[in-house]
C-alpha cells in the first residue's frame, strides 16, 4: 500500500515562482501530506498570492498547509534540521542543492533535487533552417534564458554554421527588450542586479575565453527601472570553455562548430549536467538515435529544450537532479511511501 510520507517541506526558486511552487505543493497535498512551503526571498508576493489561493479554498485542515519566508541561510536550515519533515524537495542552484542532499541524507529524510543545466541545442546540416533559428531563439532567450531548461549551448554542424549564425543574429535584432507588461516586448529584465552582474561577468568570460561577441550583450535603459540586457551570441566557442561548462542563467548563448553528428553527440553529453537537450534535424535516422543516445533526462527534437508539459515527467540526470521525478503520475514516488504487509488467518 503507498501511505503519505507525511510533513513535506518544499523549497522553490524565483525564476517560476507560481508554475514550479504549484507543481511541488499540488502533488504533496493530493497524496495526503502535510506541507511546509518556502519560496525564494526575492519573489514574496507570488508565493503569497498562491497561498492565499490555496488557503481561500477552505478544503484544508489546519496546519496541513504552511508558508514561511525568510533566508534559506535561516529558514532553510531550520527546515532541513526540522525531523518533523521527512520529505523535502527543493528545486535551486546546484551549490544549495547539493547542501540539501547532504542535510537530508544525514538525517534519513526523502529529497527530491532539481538543480541546473548547460543544455544543448544540435543543429544538423539537414535542418530547416527556420525551425532551428526559432527553436534556438526560443530556447535560448525567452523568459530571458533565465530558465534551467535553457539551450545555452548551440552545437552547430559546419555545413550550416554560418547560415544558422547570420540567421540568428537577424532574428535577434528584432527582439523587444522591455517591461514583461508591455505590449510586444519579447524579452523581460534581468531578475535582479546580482543576477545581471553574473551574466556580464559570463559574456566577459567567454570573450576573454576566444569567443566571438557577435551580438547583443548591452545594457539596456528603458521607460522603467529594471535589469536590461540585450541577449547575447557567442560564437568561435569550444566546449571546454567555461561559458559552455557552467550555468550563466540568462539570455547568453554560446555557438561550437562540429564537424557531423557523431561529434555533435560527444559534445552535448559532455557536460556534468543532464537536464534537457534537444536537435534539428530532418532525419529521422538521427532523431532516433539522438533520442536514445542523449545523457539527459528529457529529450527535444525539433522544438525548444525549454517548455514541458505538467503530466510528463520532469527531471535530469548527472549533476541537474537527485531522486524521483516530478510531474504528473510520477510524482507519487517522492510523495508517498510504499509499505508491504503480511496477514496470516
Amino acid at each position: 500500500m503507498r501511505e503519505p510520507e507525511g510533513v513535506v517541506g518544499i523549497i522553490t526558486p524565483w525564476n517560476f515562482p507560481l508554475a514550479i511552487p504549484a507543481w511541488k505543493i499540488a502533488p504533496a497535498l493530493a497524496f495526503g501530506n502535510s506541507v511546509v512551503f518556502k519560496p525564494a526571498d526575492l519573489v514574496p508576493g507570488s508565493a503569497w498570492a498562491l497561498s492565499e489561493i490555496i488557503v481561500r479554498e477552505g478544503e484544508l485542515p489546519p496546519g496541513a498547509f504552511n508558508l514561511v519566508m525568510g533566508r534559506g541561510s535561516t529558514v532553510g536550515q531550520t527546515m532541513l534540521a526540522s525531523r518533523k519533515i521527512r520529505a523535502i524537495s527543493f528545486t535551486g542552484s546546484v551549490e544549495t542543492g547539493r547542501s540539501v542532499g547532504i542535510s537530508c541524507l544525514e538525517r534519513g529524510a526523502k529529497v527530491q533535487l532539481e538543480m541546473g543545466g548547460k543544455n544543448p541545442l544540435i543543429v544538423l546540416n539537414d535542418a530547416n533552417l527556420d525551425i532551428a533559428v526559432s527553436t534556438a531563439i526560443q530556447g535560448a532567450f525567452y523568459s530571458t534564458g533565465q530558465r534551467c531548461t535553457a539551450s545555452s549551448r548551440l552545437i552547430v554542424e559546419d555545413g550550416i554554421y554560418d547560415a544558422f549564425v547570420a540567421a540568428m543574429v537577424e532574428r535577434m535584432a528584432t527582439l523587444q527588450v522591455g517591461h514583461a507588461l508591455t505590449p510586444g516586448t519579447d524579452i523581460g529584465p534581468v531578475a535582479s542586479q546580482e543576477q545581471l552582474d553574473q551574466d556580464c561577468q559570463y559574456i566577459a568570460l567567454g570573450v576573454e575565453e576566444g569567443g566571438r561577441l557577435v551580438a547583443g550583450g548591452e545594457l539596456l535603459q528603458r521607460e522603467t527601472r529594471g535589469f536590461y540586457l540585450s541577449p547575447a551570441l557567442i560564437t568561435e566557442t569550444h566546449n571546454a570553455m567555461r561559458i559552455n561548462r557552467e550555468e550563466v542563467f540568462g539570455p547568453v548563448a554560446s555557438v561550437i562548430r562540429t564537424r557531423n553528428y557523431e561529434e555533435a553527440v560527444e559534445i552535448a553529453n559532455d557536460s556534468a549536467f543532464g537536464l534537457s537537450s534537444g536537435i534539428c534535424t530532418r532525419s529521422l535516422k538521427y532523431a532516433t538515435d539522438f533520442k536514445k543516445c542523449s545523457a539527459s533526462g528529457m529529450v527535444m527534437v525539433n522544438v525548444p529544450t525549454a517548455g514541458v508539459d505538467y503530466h510528463t515527467p520532469f527531471g535530469g540526470r548527472k549533476g541537474s537532479s537527485y531522486g524521483p521525478r516530478e510531474q504528473g503520475s510520477y510524482a507519487r514516488d517522492f510523495y508517498t511511501s510504499i509499505k508491504t504487509a503480511y496477514t496470516q488467518a
